[in-house]
């Protein structure tokens, strides 16, 4: 019974070799884990734990810095230039046709002052024509040939004088002519050394002019012993009319 006992309990016994049997499996065991482990590639979070990356900045003015996100003002400020754009195209376009209109008109009414000007020299140069070629026929006549000498100054003349000349004429003019023998002979006066009669405008518009000018009237009479000169100031109104300029009123300063 002692041997039996002292065979169970002692080294070499069964139960003895099953459990260091049983913890050199799981060495072995541990072992082969830690050496697949050791072979196994590192994941990618570990494989750059603990690394440290140096990358060189780029030559010239080195890193760019992000675009800051754009704030709600900055968004809305393209579409208030470009209606602010807008405002300045049609305020420009406005002035533009304003300055056009403006300087047609300015040129319509240079136009109309030129051709106003043009029409008024003109007048001025016609009635003045008029009166230094009538002056001497209306206010001239000879005894010997009165009827051809009325009847030729009535040429020159329109309107109502016309009518009071004819009827001066014919009642107080020519039965005085007639009765002293009177002769008038009528000149513009003109410079000595010569030179256009003295007779100037004193006003002109498109159908009315009113000229000044120096007459001279010799006169020879039986009431006179020679001839008289007389130095006279003429203010003669001059119409226009279909036929021309014509005397409208005479007037002895």
């Amino acid at each position: 019974m002692a041997n039996t006992t002292s065979r169970g309990r002692g080294a070499g016994s069964p139960a003895r070799r099953t459990m260091t049997a049983a913890a050199r499996a799981a060495a072995k065991r541990a072992r082969r884990v830690e050496h697949l482990v050791a072979e196994a590639p590192p994941r990618a979070e570990e494989r750059y734990s603990g690394r440290t990356v140096v990358i060189d900045a780029p030559s010239g003015d080195g890193w760019d810095d992000p675009p800051e996100p754009a704030s709600e003002s900055e968004k809305a400020a393209p579409e208030e230039s470009a209606s602010v754009r807008r405002s300045w195209r049609r305020l420009l376009t406005l002035v533009s046709c304003v300055l056009l209109v403006a300087g047609l008109v300015a040129i319509a009414v240079l136009g109309w002052q030129y051709r106003e000007g043009r029409r008024a020299e003109q007048t001025r140069g016609e009635a003045l024509a008029a009166a230094r070629k009538a002056a001497p026929v209306v206010l001239s006549y000879d005894y010997r040939h009165l009827d051809r000498d009325f009847a030729r100054a009535r040429t020159h003349l329109t309107g109502s004088f016309r009518t009071e000349y004819g009827r001066t004429t014919t009642k107080v003019v020519g039965p005085t002519a007639r009765k002293y023998h009177g002769v008038v002979k009528a000149t513009v006066a003109a410079p000595s050394g010569g030179g256009l009669p003295a007779a100037s405008v004193v006003s002109a518009g498109p159908d009315k002019a009113v000229v000044l000018l120096f007459v001279n009237q010799v006169t020879t009479s039986t009431q006179v012993t020679k001839s008289r000169v007389d130095l006279n100031r003429v203010r003669m109104t001059l119409t226009r009319t279909s036929e021309g300029w014509k005397v409208s009123a005479v007037d002895a300063l």
